[in-house]
């Protein structure tokens, strides 16, 4: 079976592919026993077909022929093993290497004394070209005790229809696609190098933030982590006019799920992704907010045009592999795709695996290019947890990462004096 025009380009991008999602869990609870959970994955992924597809390498020359998919019987004693790594070392040696393509692309580690904590952590990681974040999202909820089994895909046709896309706003699309933005400013000499921050976030700070703007409808994950980035870069590396590259936006790319109710748990890949200018010259928190709102509110127009442009697209790069890869590795440049921003919300709590409360969710999102960094923000239960992946010097995940919280703290802040003191004297 050939892979798709997105799979290739996944390959083809030069970069390892690995993305992954981690379930915390106590660290009072017992150990987890692994022959169990490789009966549990057998149990609940050893029906689904891409789970089991492994790489062929293309049948002739790479620009002219694809990779293909091959069916290997489900092995979980292949796929699922321990590891004695702290979180963050594994995670950072996860996106910085390949996956082995001797078998499905797909890894489930276990590993104690995971964080400084003591909690355990659960890691599924994966090849992109196998599988999205959504994919990996849908999987680690089948594997939790009260997982209910996939809903079978709806019949050919049972699609909703879609509103009409004019060709004004897939040509306004087509711009934003390929304008020309800001790679974050430069490591010296070149010194760039993988680092990864899992940054837990405050509670009660996210739930004030969250209210933001006053007198507003309040405030998206998605919203508040977009803001807060560019807040973030404003900090660290001054208003706009003070980067290299002259009067040219700062974009976020925010992935965006084009499934919809008839296939929300196909796995694969089924995003796409929406460039905004991210507002790193206001210098008030809630200004940017505002403005990252109103991006944000016209993404279902956007989508409209991505799934007016992506189908023709698709299939001609498909039949010509060679196309894949280009676009693959323009996309892949830092001017072009610099910050990958997603957030989401594990809606299912509690959730237990072998009767242990799953008490975290820390999302891995890919390591791209030397000159950028990717963040994913997730909401479980009453945590939130932030990821960042750089690819600037080392170490600059963490700094990045404690730039965003205090940002989000200066969201939280921004409360109208009345509204504070009404709050202050219920707290008493």
């Amino acid at each position: 079976m050939r892979l798709t025009a997105i799979e290739e380009g996944h390959l083809r991008n030069g970069m390892p592919g690995t993305i992954g999602i981690v379930g915390l869990f106590p660290a009072d609870d017992p150990p987890f026993d692994l022959a169990w959970l490789r009966a549990r994955v057998r149990e609940r992924w050893g029906g689904l077909e891409r789970m089991s597809l492994a790489l062929r390498p293309p049948a002739g020359p790479a620009a002219f022929s694809g990779h293909r998919w091959a069916a290997r019987p489900f092995d979980p004693a292949a796929h699922i093993a321990t590891d004695d790594r702290d979180l963050r070392t594994l995670l950072t040696d996860a996106v910085s290497r390949p996956l082995p393509e001797d078998r499905p692309l797909w890894r489930l580690l276990v590993t104690e004394r995971a964080t400084e904590r003591g909690e355990r952590a659960v890691v599924l990681l994966a090849h992109h070209a196998l599988l999205d974040g959504r994919s990996l999202e849908t999987l680690f909820r089948l594997l939790m005790d009260d997982a209910a089994p996939p809903r079978p895909p709806a019949a050919p046709g049972a699609e909703p229809r879609r509103r009409p896309v004019r060709p004004a706003t897939v040509g306004r699309e087509l711009r934003v696609i390929g304008a020309r933005g800001r790679a974050l400013p430069a490591s010296p000499a070149g010194e760039y190098a993988p680092s990864v921050a899992v940054v837990r976030l405050d509670a009660p700070v996210m739930r004030a933030a969250r209210r933001q703007p006053e007198a507003g409808r309040g405030a998206t994950l998605n919203e508040l982590l977009l803001s807060s980035f560019a807040g973030a870069l404003r900090a660290r590396y001054g208003p706009l006019r003070a980067w290299p590259a002259g009067p040219v936006p700062f974009f976020g790319t925010v992935p965006v799920d084009l499934r919809g109710r008839h296939d929300a748990q196909r796995l694969g890949n089924g995003v796409t992704a929406l460039r905004i200018p991210l507002p790193v010259d206001l210098d008030s928190p809630v200004a940017r907010l505002r403005v990252c709102q109103e991006e944000v509110a016209a993404f279902d127009h956007r989508c409209d045009a991505h799934r007016a442009i992506l189908p023709p697209l698709l299939a001609t790069a498909r039949a010509m592999p060679w196309l894949a890869e280009v676009m693959a590795r323009r996309l892949a440049r830092p001017e072009l795709t610099t910050s990958l921003c997603t957030a989401f919300k594990w809606r299912d709590n509690p959730s237990r695996l072998h009767g242990r409360t799953l008490a975290r969710v820390v999302p891995l999102p890919q390591l791209a290019t030397p000159g950028t960094a990717n963040l994913c923000l997730v909401h479980c239960a009453d945590t939130y947890t932030l990821t960042v992946v750089s690819h600037l010097r080392d170490g600059d995940a963490g700094l990045i990462g404690g730039a965003v919280a205090r940002e989000l703290a200066a969201v939280a802040a921004c409360e109208a004096p009345a509204a504070r003191a009404a709050r202050e004297v219920r707290a008493r």
